[in-house]
């Protein structure tokens, strides 16, 4: 299956990130998926056109590195048919395994090479709380270790702290999981077959929507709003389709941050009771709140309101995303079940962390207040470096949580994040996080980053949209885009970004020497004309695939 436009930008990931010609520089990465069989034989390759706008470059660019391909062997380009992969290139040996083509995730897979990431949300370190807890553990002894449903202690803890919320709970009913990532995997496994229906907030988690993709799901997206999901769409969907499974996140919504207000949530787990859909309240930012309620006072889970209701939760925001503890709450046969499926993954989850995950939550009011002030400077500075540097850009406050739901004035989230990329800055696209196709001019931006490196990180946006947004210059001595092939005499449009930015913490001399003219640092980096054309014989050839990917951080 041909990967989407949006699905291969992400898979190309940094690979504008080395030195040299932008041309060769993409042709390395997009060779590299070739090798790797992301891209298999046959398959066929976004338009020139196309794929330069995705990536905010030049035509010229995209045709000089599919020409180096071509040159290669490795793709195939007719005139009225594109160009494909070349059917003499290797398939990968075995079955096919579904990858993410997620930003969020690829991001946390490449070398950090300077780029300041605000597409992963998660605190950037451990409490001390949390060292001086592994410092006081104790093993358990007359322990084989092995507890796939969860230490007891620590199915106990998060059965009491369920208590607390106004939810009685037994520890039966608790699953242990390596994170809430692996809760909802599990439960997606459990519950969803292949051409299933599963009902999805547009937009949403992406890694849940990873999930439901890998398990060949059919969405079902509702629409969120001022006031959380619209529970009547969400009703009519589960009344005619009647989806294996409903996954939201009513309180602190990731990425809208908006709340359901408490009828509306009663409605929406009656409606899943009497249509007899599972319905998964995703938990894991619901505590992180700014206005002053503590830890377990706000609105209780949807668990409250139904003995079917599904949660899941996590320890990785509250205090680190390394404490890879999470849970699942439930009916207490659906979670025997779900037990007997993670034992076959993985025998169960890490016992020191779990023993930890036990005495942090025995303090746990006091984690989330010091995690929530934090967070709320974090908020407070991103907002007012926003405001203050990109004063068009739509940024309305969150109730809570640890991102911002960004809305730009013009152009659209990927084709931006790549020229941000360039400028040593990861965002996450809002497309990437909807189902619906939506979200296109939307940016999920997270706020917890120390102060000195979230106010670089704004500092580097605002440089990125100076050269994106409309208005904004090509470098001197850029090459003119060339005619498109796709009807006589077009040509392609001109995007901000062709040039490629200085990266930070780079001297001038370090980069490619530009043209007579260019600005000491930033001299072009897009292809010359002649490129478009195949190079003369005594022209270098193009760079080994070993050496162009050492260039570069992919």
């Amino acid at each position: 299956m041909a990967p989407s436009v949006d699905e291969l930008v992400a898979w190309l990931g940094r690979w504008s990130a080395g030195r040299g010609p932008l041309y060769l520089l993409l042709a390395a990465r997009v060779r590299q998926l070739i090798d790797e069989g992301l891209l298999p034989p046959g398959a066929p390759l976004p338009p020139d056109r196309r794929l330069a706008t995705a990536l905010s470059v030049g035509r010229t660019t995209v045709v000089a590195a599919y020409d180096t391909l071509r040159q290669e062997g490795r793709v195939v380009r007719r005139q009225g048919s594109g160009t494909r992969v070349a059917p003499a290139a290797l398939a990968p040996p075995g079955p096919r395994v579904t990858e993410t083509s997620n930003p969020m995730f690829l991001h946390l897979l490449e070398p950090s090479d300077g780029v300041l990431l605000l597409s992963c949300a998660a605190p950037p370190s451990p409490p001390r709380a949390l060292a001086e807890a592994y410092a006081g553990l104790v093993l358990p002894t007359d322990d084989l270790g092995y507890h796939p449903a969860g230490l007891p202690a620590l199915r106990a803890a998060v059965a009491r702290r369920y208590e607390e919320r106004g939810v009685p709970t037994d520890p039966a009913q608790v699953l242990v999981t390596t994170g809430a990532q692996q809760g909802i995997g599990l439960l997606t496994r459990l519950l969803v077959a292949p051409g299933d229906g599963v009902l999805v907030e547009a937009p949403s988690y992406p890694g849940a929507l990873d999930l439901f993709r890998e398990a060949a799901a059919v969405p079902y997206p509702v629409a969120v709003g001022p006031d959380g999901l619209d529970v009547a769409a969400a009703i009519a969907v589960m009344e005619r389709h009647r989806p294996s499974l409903a996954y939201v996140i009513p309180h602190l919504h990731n990425p809208t941050g908006t709340v359901l207000p408490p009828l509306l949530g009663r409605r929406l787990v009656a409606a899943a009771e009497s249509y007899g859909v599972p319905l998964v309240d995703d938990e894991v930012l619901s505590e992180l709140r700014f206005d002053g309620t503590a830890a377990g006072a706000g609105p209780p889970p949807l668990s409250a309101y139904g003995a079917e209701v599904i949660g899941v939760g996590s320890l990785s925001k509250a205090v680190w995303g390394g404490l890879r503890i999470g849970w699942v709450r439930g009916p207490a046969a659906l979670i025997a079940r779900l037990a007997r499926l993670k034992a076959l993954h993985d025998l169960g989850s890490d016992v020191p962390g779990q023993l930890v995950a036990a005495r942090l939550l025995g303090s746990f009011a006091s984690l989330v207040a010091a995690r929530v002030a934090e967070l709320r400077a974090g908020h407070d500075l991103l907002r007012a470096e926003l405001a203050r540097r990109l004063p068009s850009w739509d940024c309305p406050p969150a109730a809570g949580g640890q991102t911002l739901w960004v809305r730009l004035p013009d152009g659209d989230g990927v084709s931006f994040a790549q020229v941000a990329l360039r400028h040593g800055v990861a965002v996450l696209p809002g497309s990437t996080m909807d189902a619906l196709g939506g979200s296109a001019g939307m940016l999920r931006l997270h706020f917890l980053l120390r102060p000195d490196t979230l106010v670089e990180a704004v500092r580097r946006l605002a440089t990125a949209w100076a050269e994106y947004a409309p208005g904004g210059r090509r470098g001197p001595g850029d090459p003119p885009e060339e005619p498109s092939g796709d009807r006589p005499g077009d040509r392609g449009p001109e995007r901000p970004g062709d040039r490629g930015a200085e990266r930070p913490g780079e001297r001038p001399g370090d980069r490619p020497a530009g043209r007579s003219g260019d600005p000491v640092g930033h001299g072009p980096r897009d292809v010359p004309a002649a490129a478009v054309s195949p190079p003369p014989s005594s022209a270098p050839p193009p760079p080994s695939a070993p050496a162009a990917l050492n260039a570069i951080a992919v």
